[in-house]
């Protein structure tokens, strides 16, 4: 039985309460989703900037310096100053490009992978919690609702907005 205190939302009609409560959720969960990566990342005095370089890169190995301006809409120089302190400490490497020597490939080095991988297990753990709590619809509603509040362009990145396509069958297999 629904809680009398709590009413549903109609998709079609939200209040004011609603949206603002959905706003301050966000700013919450925001909060104490990075509180433990940034105590670790204040041990090296990095800041939430270095956490957001280490995990693309980690994320997308090689991955140019142009690509990840684009992902992280920062300027240039605030790039270059996080990024030379993360090369300098050793948790980065830039090589240059294969076809295109100018360009600069970036990697986490052994150390940078290590940093990353600490940075991103209590944030995979409470994502774990959560989902399994919330269950698949919940999961795919928030899905849903985080591509709404981000950038078209950004959204791209993530495929379809109605969800996830089902597999197609393997060459020679016929669909059931």
């Amino acid at each position: 039985m629904p809680d009398s205190k709590t009413p549903s939302a109609n998709p079609l009609f939200l209040r004011e309460e609603e949206l603002r409560q959905g706003i301050e959720l966000l700013f919450f969960a925001y909060r104490d989703f990075t509180a433990e990566p940034d105590e670790m990342l204040a041990q090296y005095g990095f800041g939430r900037a270095h956490h957001r370089v280490i995990y693309f890169v980690g994320r997308n190995p090689r991955l140019p310096v142009s690509d990840l301006l684009a992902i992280l809409k920062i300027t240039k120089q605030s790039l270059s100053r996080v990024l030379s302190q993360l090369v300098q400490e050793g948790f980065v490497v830039q090589r240059p490009g294969t076809r295109d020597r100018r360009q600069r490939l970036l990697e986490l080095t052994e150390k940078g992978e290590e940093l990353e991988r600490r940075l991103t297990e209590n944030q995979r753990a409470r994502f774990a919690r959560a989902y399994r709590a919330a269950g698949a619809d919940a999961v795919e509603g928030f899905r849903k609702v985080m591509l709404g509040l981000i950038n078209a362009e950004d959204r791209r990145r993530f495929g379809s907005f109605e969800g996830p396509r089902a597999p197609e069958p393997a060459r020679g297999q016929q669909e059931v």
